[in-house]
């Protein structure tokens, strides 16, 4: 099966040159370069105030593969997306596309961060099939942590409508 996949990946004169190790061989063949990048050098990588109120805190997993992400994201008051952190467990191709959504994320409104679907994250890091949960994950992260944005900010609506009473 190597054998198989490595001749649909790397020209024979590959093997010929030089030899690779398993992770080049890995990252040669089976990865497009712009997971890569996002799993070498992941963006947004660190925890936020989760008690703050401008924080949602989103955490999603897929128990199939063992992927858990956290995502974070702090909210202006005009509603604008000022920051965003993630923490992944998993593969590359799951921590590269937590990493797109924390860049995807800054700088958009509550309501353009709920138009970010998974489909468009796997086609930018041009994901196979095979790891098409990994977006969706960061999908579901995303709208995870909103809604927890929004809760917190009914909360405080709710606590300011009975300070008034």
């Amino acid at each position: 099966m190597a054998g198989t996949l490595a001749n649909k990946c790397l020209s024979p004169l590959t093997f010929i040159t030089r030899r690779l190790s398993a992770p080049e061989f890995i990252t040669q063949c089976c990865y497009h370069q712009k997971v890569v990048d996002h799993y070498e050098n992941p963006r947004n990588v660190g925890i936020l105030d989760k008690e703050s109120k401008n924080v949602g805190t989103g955490l999603v997993g897929a128990p199939a593969c063992g992927d858990v992400m956290k995502l974070q994201i702090e909210v202006d008051d005009q509603g604008k997306i000022v920051d965003a952190r993630f923490k992944t467990f998993g593969c590359g191709s799951a921590i590269a596309s937590s990493s797109l959504a924390t860049e995807w994320v800054k700088g958009k409104s509550v309501e353009e961060a709920l138009l970010i679907k998974n489909t468009d994250i796997a086609k930018e890091l041009s994901l196979p099939p095979v790891k098409l949960h990994c977006s969706m994950l960061a999908e579901d992260a995303i709208k995870a942590a909103l809604a927890d944005y929004r809760l917190k900010q009914q909360d405080d609506q709710q606590e300011a409508v009975r300070a008034s009473n």
